[in-house]
């Protein structure tokens, strides 16, 4: 972390039923954080309720979808300048943050991922399915638009005006790579950092079933060929 004039950094962590988690991962946010927001998403277990006793601004969206999520913990961010998604499952670890919000700062990036291919992986933590997945998928986008990602990892910095430009719209899955892919149209300064990644406390809604993966995968797909056949869009030209 550098010690440039101090940004306004704010944590958006969509979680949906993660009362096993949450008070943990909210709590180890890095105290340069200016402001954590929970969106819980349709939870039944009390996850916000613990997401605010742990200390967590809590956003509540009753229909499920992560991009959905995403977009409302956005909304709630009002003028932070750095925004940054994590998962509340206890699988994305809270000190690697700095690496991914440092380029930002330095202003050599606009939008980092957090690269779990090059990082520290708990034996389980990514299934095969996660890992062919995101290996096709950055290869469409190597092979499209050029694109160097290596990972769709949920752990990820932007800056805020940057991330205003891509005019992200996915509701559900396919939000991950809708943000790389609209990155790498509109010419985005992004990079990668090696992050690491640890098995997820409770079940996953997507690797944990088959319904989850194939969902995730033809969400991720979908994506990746509507980008393709559209060019960027005049709102997103001019913004």
């Amino acid at each position: 972390m550098t010690d440039n004039l101090s940004p306004e950094i704010c944590v958006i962590i969509p979680a949906r039923n993660e009362a096993l988690s949450i008070a943990q991962v909210v709590k180890s946010v890095p105290g340069y954080v200016s402001r954590t927001i929970v969106v819980d998403n349709g939870s039944s277990d009390g996850t916000g309720e613990i997401a605010q006793a742990a200390g967590a601004r809590v956003v509540r969206v009753k229909k499920p979808g992560y991009g959905r999520s995403c977009l409302a913990g956005i909304e709630a961010a009002d003028d932070a300048d750095i925004l940054v998604f994590m998962d509340g499952d206890g699988a994305d670890n809270p000190d690697d943050m700095a690496q991914l919000v440092a380029p930002i700062i330095d202003g050599e990036k606009d939008f980092v991922v957090g690269a779990r291919t090059h990082g520290q992986i708990e034996k389980g933590a990514l299934t095969p399915q996660q890992r062919y997945g995101n290996a096709l998928a950055c290869f469409l986008m190597r092979v499209l638009w050029g694109g160097h990602f290596t990972d769709l990892g949920p752990f990820r910095a932007i800056r805020k005006t940057a991330l205003a430009r891509l005019d992200m719209e996915n509701e559900t899955f396919g939000w991950t790579v809708e943000m790389q892919v609209r990155a790498l149209k509109l010419g985005v300064a992004y990079g990668e950092t090696p992050v690491s990644y640890r098995k997820r406390i409770g079940q996953s809604k997507i690797s944990g079933t088959v319904k989850g993966v194939v969902l995730a995968g033809a969400h991720i797909l979908g994506v990746i060929a509507r980008e393709a056949m559209r060019p960027p869009s005049r709102k997103r030209e001019d913004a």
